[in-house]
């Protein structure tokens, strides 16, 4: 265990695209969706606590879902829970959470991580983490973890790099978004280009010397609300929420790890899977023997395949003559939808 990080989890996304599951008071960070005991956000915690203890861990959330982060973390301390009074996009969130925890542990190592994802391989997961505070703390850099490409995914951003071996850091030389099909292709193909994961790594001071650099205006807001001293831990502080509201919608990606002037990245392939959508469950569970991947429900079935079957409240739930569907019983609502419309979902709740 090393004593100068910390981390902070983000943890105040809305998971629309597992509606009914998901709600705005518990999205999908707080849900069991791949472990019947744990819960992603407790998942995500469990994994770094051989190389962090528990009162560095902090968690960045919004007021409509801090109980339920504490209901699953009751290891951590309300003060480790840090509430935004808005959303703001990820630059806002991780210059808020960085001020809070220098004022707590200064110059510490910064480990940025999602609260909603899978790692299948954790003790190397913990490994490269290690490496990348130590290469972020001999020089000014950020680090990013890039995930090799097994497909040609269209659903994720991508890092390019001139080349890349698993487990050597490079240079970013670019982010690119989220590619048409074709591209996604070009880009695996290509052997240059690595998934972009969202974590990342750096010296706290290195994080504020960025958006003094690149974000200024970000940069002036976060020093305004440094001077309001205790009261920052206060999303119903008036003044706080009136700085907040001013940062510009940025995310980190944008605002700064695209512009930084030394921005790395370690290739990696610990078994990483985001569960950005209900699709995504198969690869993380084995079908039946006609594919069907069912949870919470004893299916009855004819004549069906390939389909996505999950109930909440433990109804029996019979098919017959489908293929390709996603059916999901949440508490209140259900949804039945084609599996290729799953990034849809959102727009039936908006």
């Amino acid at each position: 265990m090393t004593n100068n990080i910390c981390v902070l989890i983000m943890a105040g996304g809305s998971g629309e695209r597992f509606w009914p599951l998901s709600t705005k008071k518990r999205p999908k960070q707080l849900l069991r969706l791949i472990d019947s005991e744990r819960s992603l956000i407790r998942m995500t915690v469990d994994r770094v606590l051989d190389i962090v203890s528990q009162d560095r861990i902090f968690v960045g959330t919004n007021a409509l879902q801090d109980e339920g982060v504490l209901e699953e973390l009751p290891m951590l301390s309300v003060e480790n829970i840090i509430i935004e009074p808005a959303f703001r996009d990820t630059a806002a969130a991780i210059g808020f959470g960085s001020l809070v925890i220098n004022n707590r542990f200064k110059d510490a190592s910064l480990i940025v991580l999602a609260s909603d994802h899978l790692i299948k391989d954790e003790e190397n997961f913990r490994e490269i983490l290690l490496k990348a505070v130590d290469i972020a703390s001999k020089v000014d850099s950020i680090i990013t973890l890039g995930i090799k490409p097994n497909r040609a995914e269209t659903g994720y951003g991508y890092l390019e790099t001139d080349s890349f071996e698993v487990g050597k850091e490079s240079r970013v030389i670019r982010f690119c978004e989220k590619p048409n099909a074709d591209l996604a292709k070009q880009y695996v193909d290509s052997g240059r280009f690595l998934w972009n994961s969202g974590m990342f790594v750096f010296n706290i001071n290195t994080i504020f010397s960025a958006f003094k650099d690149l974000m200024p205006n970000h940069y002036r807001i976060l020093n305004q609300i440094k001077l309001l001293g205790s009261e920052i831990r206060n999303p119903e502080n008036e003044v706080l929420m009136k700085w907040f509201m001013e940062f510009e919608k940025v995310s980190i990606d944008y605002g700064i790890m695209e512009k930084y002037h030394n921005t790395m990245v370690i290739p990696t392939d610990f078994g990483w899977n985001d569960i950005g959508s209900y699709p995504a469950l198969e690869e993380v569970f084995e079908g039946d023997e006609n594919g069907n991947i069912v949870k919470g429900t004893s299916l009855k079935q004819f004549d069906s395949k390939n389909n996505i079957i999950i109930s909440a409240n433990g109804k029996n739930i019979s098919i017959v003559g489908v293929e390709g569907l996603i059916i999901v019983e949440g508490e209140n609502d259900i949804l039945i939808c084609s599996k290729k419309s799953a990034q849809e979902i959102k727009k039936v709740i908006s």
